[in-house]
C-alpha cells in the first residue's frame, strides 16, 4: 500500500500562484521594476517526488460506498483532510487508475473510517484485491448504514454526502459534506503511513 497523493494546501482566494519562497511571485502582487524572476524549469522527477512524499506522515483511512447494485465497495486512502468548517467538508484524493474510483466519485454518499493502530489488518485488506475487501469484514447497522457501508471495527466514522469531484492530475479530489459522525467511545485515528510503512501516532505525554 502506498499513500495515494500529496494534498495541496489551500491558498487565499485572490492568489493564483504559490511558492513565493521559490521565487515565484504571487499573481496578485506587483513585482518591483527590475526585480529578478525565477523561471521554473519543469516538474520534479517522479521518483524524487515519491521519495520526498514518503517522509510526509499521512492518516490511514478506509472509504466505503454502495455501487449502483447496492453492493459495498471501498478502498484504503491516505490522502485525506478536513476542508471546511462551515459547511463541514472533507476531501479524499483518489487515483483515477483505481478500480473503485468511478464508483466512489459517482456515489451519492460515502463513509470515511478513521483507523487506529489496531486496524492495520483492515487497512491492508482494503488495499488488496478488490473482490476480497469485504470478505470476513464485520459491518454494523444503524441510521447511516443505509447511505454507505459501516465498518464495525472502526472507532470513528464520518458519513458524507457527495459535494464535489475535482480532477487534479492523475487523481480526483472527492469532496464530501459530513452529515453524521459515529464514534465508538474510544480514541480514533492514530494509524499513519510514513516512510512506506505503518506508524502509530500517540499524544505526547503531559499535553
Amino acid at each position: 500500500m502506498s499513500a495515494t497523493t500529496l494534498l495541496a494546501q489551500s491558498v487565499p482566494d485572490t492568489a493564483t500562484a504559490v511558492a513565493p519562497e521559490l521565487g515565484v511571485p504571487d499573481a496578485a502582487a506587483t513585482p518591483e521594476p527590475g526585480a529578478p524572476h525565477m523561471v521554473m524549469s519543469g516538474d520534479i522527477p517522479a521518483d524524487e517526488f515519491r521519495a520526498a512524499m514518503a517522509s510526509l506522515a499521512a492518516p490511514v483511512t478506509v472509504v466505503t460506498c454502495y455501487d449502483r447494485t447496492g453492493s459495498p465497495r471501498g478502498l484504503t486512502a491516505s490522502a485525506v483532510s478536513s476542508l471546511s468548517l462551515a459547511p463541514p467538508l472533507i476531501l479524499v484524493c483518489l487515483d483515477r487508475g483505481s478500480r473503485t474510483h468511478d464508483v466512489l466519485v459517482t456515489a451519492d454518499a460515502f463513509t470515511l473510517h478513521l483507523l487506529g493502530p489496531e486496524n492495520e489488518d483492515l487497512a491492508r485488506k482494503f488495499a488488496g484485491p478488490t473482490e476480497k475487501r469485504f470478505e470476513n469484514v464485520r459491518l454494523t447497522s444503524g441510521p447511516t448504514s443505509r447511505h454507505a457501508p459501516q465498518l464495525a471495527d472502526s472507532a470513528l466514522r464520518l458519513t458524507c454526502a457527495r459535494h464535489d469531484a475535482i480532477e487534479a492530475g492523475d487523481h480526483t479530489i472527492l469532496v464530501g459534506r459530513v452529515a453524521a459522525s459515529d464514534c465508538r467511545g474510544r480514541p480514533a485515528g492514530g494509524l499513519v503511513w510514513h516512510h512506506r510503512g505503518f506508524a502509530h501516532a500517540r499524544p505526547v505525554p503531559g499535553r
